[in-house]
């Protein structure tokens, strides 16, 4: 069972830069591919960064494109979202994500961790 739990996030200024965990309690989801997704205030929630289960695949929204890096540590079974150059439109909350459909299993949600970017 996937049991994912995100820290880090904060309040920030403008330009400055946050390290968002996601780490796995339950320890199976090594081999699933992950992503961050976040959801601004009022707003739907987007995909911000996907990776591969080994890591050597990512992608990433135009908007974080260059400023984000997504990593993982499959040994530590953590997600890690490295954001630098941040921006008042980076404001929301952080959720990573497992995707079990490889598996035939569900797709997984942490819990949230706001991020607050002041101007």
């Amino acid at each position: 069972q996937v049991q994912l739990v995100e820290s880090g996030g904060g309040l920030v200024q403008a330009g400055g830069s946050l390290t968002l965990s996601c780490a796995d309690a339950g320890r199976t989801s090594r081999t699933y591919a992950m992503a961050w997704f976040r959801q601004a205030p009022g707003k739907e929630r987007e995909i911000a960064a996907t990776i591969s289960w080994s890591g050597a695949d990512t992608q990433y929204a135009d908007s974080v494109k260059g400023r984000f890096t997504i990593s993982r540590d499959n040994t530590k079974n953590t997600l890690y979202l490295q954001m630098n150059s941040l921006k008042p439109d980076d404001t929301g909350v952080y959720y990573c994500n497992a995707d079990g459909s490889l598996f035939f299993d569900r797709s997984y949600w942490g819990q949230g961790t706001q991020v607050t970017v002041s101007s």
